[in-house]
This record gives structure tokens, sequence and C-alpha cells, in this order.
């Protein structure tokens, strides 16, 4: 019967492939803690110079769009280097996680005020990919949503 050889090779693929998919592994609990604390401290350095989290979270090839723009991660470490701008403070107010495999796609709401007093939201989708054990975001999206007293 034909069927043995073929149902062979798929046995042997799947001896292959299985070591692979398995150092790959990961607890889905500790990378959403992971993901939700790089929000929460990317949402915080929007007020300080300390561009170390925006260069340990974003992938080299990170692609940010913010209000229209868009930015790459080189640009976007330098305006973290150059300071909070008009920021006087920036709170993540919340960071929904689901994964999709090795990627996780993260909608959340940070709340800022600027100098002023002027206070506004961030609404923002981040997608994060687990790539040689590291979760980076590869793409992010933000819009300014002002809030009117």
């Amino acid at each position: 019967m034909k069927v043995t050889p073929i149902l062979g090779s798929f046995v042997l693929l799947a001896i292959a492939v299985e070591p692979a998919l398995a150092s790959d592994a990961y607890s889905r609990t500790e990378a959403e803690r992971y993901i939700k604390d790089g929000e929460a401290a990317w949402a915080e350095s929007v007020t300080t110079n300390d561009s170390s989290v925006v260069t340990r979270i974003l992938a080299d090839d990170c692609v940010r769009v913010l209000d229209g723009e868009v930015v790459d991660k080189s640009r976007a470490v330098l305006a973290a280097e150059h300071g909070p701008g008009d920021f006087l403070s920036n709170h993540l107010d919340y960071a929904h996680v689901r994964f999709f495999g090795n990627t996780a796609v993260v909608q959340g709401s940070e709340t800022w005020t600027r100098k002023g007093g002027q206070k506004g939201h961030f609404v923002w989708t981040d997608t994060w990919v687990r790539r040689h054990g590291q979760w980076r975001i590869v793409a992010a999206e933000d819009v300014s949503v002002p809030i009117s007293e």
C-alpha cells in the first residue's frame, strides 16, 4: 500500500520539526506580564529622557505611526533621548494582550498631562513578535485624543 511511505514521511517531518517548536515555547502568563510591564515603562518614559526602555522593547525594524507621522526605531530612540518635551505625566490605563502564536497584538490607552494643564489620552495598538526568545514591538500606532473639559 502506498500510504505507508507517505505516512512515514509525515512522521519523520514531525520528528524533525518538533524540537524547533519546543525550543521556542513560552509561558503566556510570563509573556503577558513582560509585555504589560514594557508598555507601562514606555508610557512612563515619555516624561523623562531615558531612552533605554525604547531601545529595549522596540525591534530594530520597528515602524511606529504617531498621529500620522512614521517613525523608525532610531528616530524613536533619538526622540526619547531628547526628553519629555511638554509632557508632565503619562500613565498606562490598560493594555489588552491577545496572542497569535509568536505574535501578540496589544491594544491600550494612556492618560497624559502637558504643561499648561492640557490632558489627553494616547489610544494605541502595538504588535509584539517573539524572535530568538525575545519579545519586541515590530509595529506601533498611536493616536492622541485630547480630553475636552
